[in-house]
């Protein structure tokens, strides 16, 4: 038992060492060629996995991988988080709202009814599969913005809502399933569990971001600012955590822990500059790694015969997706937002922004964990919809913002340099 657990943990080191070297190998490629690193990080994966050469096998439903999915997520919203202002939320805050309720409702409902006609399941598997399509991705969306430098409130705007729709759309995925497994349905219950995991989430998320930065800030002396990055995975999984075991959601914690944390001047506690920098340089080695990983895991576990099976059904269905269900559900979602006033370029590039990838993922992995039935054609075709999203809007986000004239002084000039040279 203990040479096992020996050779296991060996070839666990030897999955990740693969994994790592090819991420950075693959990060230089997409920085020479000038596209998003998730999307070859996809394609790393498919290299990488049983499919094709076989060098790493972590299945979708173990352990491991479900760790880093649920870790990695949670550092990526936490990361997103720490860069959104409550000055930015107070402007937009009517259209967040909408985004992340009935955005999500109309997302499942078009997308949803397009999978029971094209796939010709039942509507509870179609609405099944719509859910778990519905979340947007923190971890592409995060690096695209570090990278690609729009509006501030706009980009603040897709990034927030990214963590406040995960909350909805998990719901509804857990209340379908609950339809599913035992037949019955409750409206009144589901509305329930949506306010327990919403407000239950922004809750110990800000509990833990204002325990945080008192710890670092002035008012404890500076106690822990020389170490300032050490609380923070203490305080990712503490928040996570915390609000799993209470029935509320884990990342609406994360990203709201690292909302306050990344806003504390806004309460009047003043942070060291260099803990403020450690953090930032923490955060982003760790969201790089788990980054790479997510993605990498994520296209080593693509099962290319039931993906082919399915998939000129998938591509109507993301296509539906993207080109449809998103214009859609922006317009309805902007055009009562009066305080925001939106701009009609604005409304145009928020329909361009709907990646999917690490929640929808750990959704459809679950599925196959739990043997629901029609698992494995679901996870398909969330896979076709993440490496869609990925490999058409993520590479093309720059080019469309400046087409809309949406990037800030410094990207704008940035780029301009580069095309000159």
């Amino acid at each position: 038992m203990e040479n096992y657990a020996i050779e296991n943990a060996n070839q666990i080191l030897v999955n990740f060492s693969i994994i790592f070297v090819t991420g950075a190998i693959f990060a230089k490629l997409a920085d020479y060629i000038k596209v998003p690193d998730v999307v070859l990080y996809l394609l790393a994966g498919i290299l990488l996995g049983p499919q094709v050469f076989n060098l790493i096998s972590i299945p979708v439903n173990s352990t491991i991988n479900q760790l880093v999915l649920t870790l990695g997520a949670s550092v990526l919203l936490f990361h997103g988080g720490l860069g959104v202002s409550f000055g930015t939320l107070r402007k937009v805050w009517i259209t967040l709202l909408l985004l992340s309720t009935v955005g999500v409702l109309l997302m499942v409902a078009i997308v949803g009814l397009t999978a029971h006609f094209v796939l010709g399941i039942s509507l509870f598997y179609a609405f099944l599969l719509a859910a778990i399509l519905a979340p947007t991705d923190p971890a592409a969306l995060v690096p695209i913005f570090l990278s690609v430098k729009v509006r501030e409130r706009l980009a603040q705007t897709v990034l927030s809502e990214s963590a406040f729709n995960d909350a909805t759309a998990s719901i509804v995925t857990f209340a379908i399933l609950g339809v599913i497994t035992s037949g019955k349905l409750s409206l009144s219950g589901s509305l329930l569990k949506l306010i327990i995991m919403a407000g239950g989430g922004i809750l110990v998320g800000a509990l833990y971001g204002l325990l945080a930065g008192y710890l670092i800030s002035d008012k404890t002396h500076d106690i822990f600012s020389v170490d300032a990055q050490v609380l923070m995975f203490p305080v990712i999984i503490a928040s996570y955590m915390t609000a799993e075991h209470f029935g509320a959601s884990g990342f609406m914690a994360v990203f709201v822990a690292g909302l306050i944390f990344g806003n504390l001047d806004e309460i009047g506690w003043a942070v060291k500059e260099s803990a403020q920098k450690e953090v930032q340089s923490f955060i982003h080695i760790a969201s790089l790694l788990l980054r790479i990983t997510i993605f990498v895991l994520l296209g080593s576990n693509v099962n290319f015969s039931i993906l082919l099976q399915y998939f000129w059904q998938g591509l109507i269905i993301v296509g539906v997706f993207m080109f449809i269900a998103r214009p859609i559900v922006v317009l309805l979602c902007t055009y009562p937002d009066k305080i925001a006033r939106w701009e009609r370029r604005e409304i145009l590039f928020m329909f361009w922004t709907r990646e999917t990838g690490v929640i929808p993922a750990a959704l459809a992995g679950l599925l196959i964990t739990m043997k629901i039935g029609n698992a494995e054609m679901i996870s398909s075709i969330t896979f076709l919809a993440v490496f869609a999203t990925l490999s058409i809007q993520a590479t093309t986000t720059r080019f469309v913002a400046r087409r809309l004239n949406l990037l800030d002084a410094v990207s704008q000039n940035t780029l301009d340099e580069t095309l000159r040279r």
